[in-house]
């Protein structure tokens, strides 16, 4: 679901389908060696390239191995974790029911969702479908994210309910930012419209006719095509240190319509076919209307993302959003775009409707710049711009920005002033917290230790040590989380409330934990 980190390229595209050029050439002939470079640069086990001409695949290709632990190799049919791409097949399903007369775009949510509320009144009376794809809600970036993140025992219906408490940050419709709950609010809306799961909806009307059958709706471990995730958690801030295939992906179907498909290189191809048709599939038959088709790709919203100067060769010119899409300028061309990311796994996927080209990596581990080198290579290729050595080029991106965030750890200390002091007794700060949005986070005293635990989180658990005066680390037994502060604020000698914050500064956005306000339960 996550994005590396969200670094989208974006070009606004008129609503009327391109018209199609022919592509320049045909696949780059250094393809497998360029793709050899990235993975031994940046360390992911895996990787698996599609690359669609004129209509027609003419690269599905896997690399690399599945799992660090099996060796098992990486073919065109191994099917790897896709995460925010998700979010254009859930745009595809509404579209599809907007084609069968069920829904309009511009239908108010909550006259289709029972129980859907937003903490803004105007937001809850005011939101339409196409504002639950467009990530313009008011919601802060990532807003919500530890509802699923990494996991959850709650259903769709309970984050439906959990949206009145999430306070907005910006107006309705004021500012773009990326968001995954409103993804699920969407995916609760295509049940109650269709009366079917968005899972059976997505297999059956999306992924069975598009000719996708490697393709899952969820992340198992156990399937016989699927990968292992991988990540570097064993350094001082994540990305750094060995790789490590992680015992569990994304769990909890709640999260699903967000990020939670699964397809192989075989499959990205034949989804970018169908995308490149404007869902006419190779039958003839239609999976959505050239209607429907141009209303996903129209630009809604301007995307003002604050990119770090280190990514300054990845800025486009301009970025907008659509439906479920990123519209973007390459080089003066428009590609439609989206990457998504999971724990252990990421991908990115680029159209180039003119070019009538369309290219998708994906790799099992967090190493993000590696797809990205390749897809980059890629784009440069078919739209004719010198070789720009992106391998090298984001290597040395990827380098300054760890530097950076190394750096900030190192300061770390200082602005917490470590000290061995405490306000109260070690089992005083036991006790059930509550946060509006998220639950309860029990922390439990045994042993002149503390341990702090998200009820609503399986495995979200872990040592509370101390750093200084009221303020504890969390570091999660499950080395997958980002470790976080935890600062314990007192009023009349007792504790009011908790306040946390990532410890990394190149913590991704999806844990979100200073949008949390645990006060002790009553």
């Amino acid at each position: 679901m996550r994005q590396f980190r969200r670094a989208a390229l974006a070009l606004l595209l008129a609503g009327a389908p391109a018209v199609v050029a022919p592509a320049l050439a045909a696949p780059p002939a250094d393809l497998d060696a360029f793709v050899a470079q990235s993975m031994k640069l940046f360390g992911p086990p895996g990787m698996t390239v599609a690359v669609v001409e004129d209509g027609k695949p003419v690269v599905t290709k896997g690399y690399g191995v599945r799992s660090i632990e099996t060796n098992a190799p990486v073919d065109e049919h191994t099917a790897f974790p896709i995460g925010s791409e998700t979010k254009a097949f859930t745009a595809a399903a509404l579209a599809i029911l907007v084609d069968q007369g069920k829904l309009k775009w511009s239908d108010r949510v909550v006259d289709r969702l029972p129980g859907f509320q937003m903490y803004d009144p105007y937001a809850t009376a005011h939101m339409t479908v196409r504002d639950l794809l467009t990530h313009r809600s008011g919601l802060g970036l990532g807003e919500g994210d530890l509802l699923i993140v990494p996991s959850t025992t709650r259903t769709r219906a309970d984050i439906v309910h959990a949206l009145r408490y999430l306070k907005p940050v910006t107006g309705f419709r004021e500012l773009f930012a990326y968001d995954n709950i409103l993804y699920i609010v969407a995916g609760a809306l295509l049940e109650q419209v269709s009366g079917e799961s968005w899972e059976h909806f997505v297999q059956t009307h999306i992924l069975t006719p598009a000719g996708m059958r490697d393709a899952a709706t969820a992340y198992d471990i156990r399937a016989a095509n699927g990968i292992a995730l991988h990540a570097r958690t064993d350094g001082p801030i994540r990305g750094l240190g060995p790789q490590r295939a992680l015992l569990h992906g994304l769990e909890g179907a709640a999260s699903a319509p967000a990020g939670a498909i699964n397809a192989s290189a075989a499959d990205m191809a034949a989804w970018m076919q169908v995308q490149l048709a404007h869902g006419k599939l190779p039958s003839g038959a239609r999976l959505f209307s050239d209607e429907q088709s141009a209303e996903m790709w129209k630009s809604i919203v301007v995307v003002r993302d604050d990119f770090p100067a280190a990514l300054s060769p990845l800025v486009p010119d301009f970025q907008n959003y659509g439906l479920g899409w990123f519209i973007e300028s390459y080089r003066g061309h428009t590609v439609v775009e989206h990457t998504g990311a999971v724990l252990g796994a990421v991908a990115a996927l680029y159209l180039v409707p003119e070019k009538n080209v369309g290219i998708a990596v994906m790799i099992n581990s967090e190493d993000g710049a590696a797809r990205r080198a390749v897809a980059y290579h890629l784009l440069d290729h078919y739209l004719g711009v010198p070789d720009q050595d992106w391998n090298v080029k984001l290597k040395r991106m990827v380098d300054g920005m760890v530097a950076e965030g190394e750096k900030a750890m190192k300061a770390e200390p200082e602005q917490v002033a470590t000290n061995d002091k405490t306000s109260l007794p070690l089992a005083s700060y036991a006790g059930v917290y509550k946060d509006p949005w998220y639950g309860t986070a029990t922390v439990s005293s045994g042993g002149g230790k503390l341990r702090m635990r998200f009820d609503l989180t399986p495995g979200m658990e872990g040592p509370l040590t101390h750093v200084a005066d009221d303020t504890f680390r969390v570091d999660w037994t499950d080395k997958s989380i980002e470790a976080a502060y935890a600062k314990f604020d007192l009023a009349g000698g007792k504790i009011s409330r908790i306040e946390m914050r990532p410890v990394s500064p190149l913590a991704d956005f999806s844990f979100d934990y200073k949008d949390l306000d645990f006060i002790p339960a009553p």
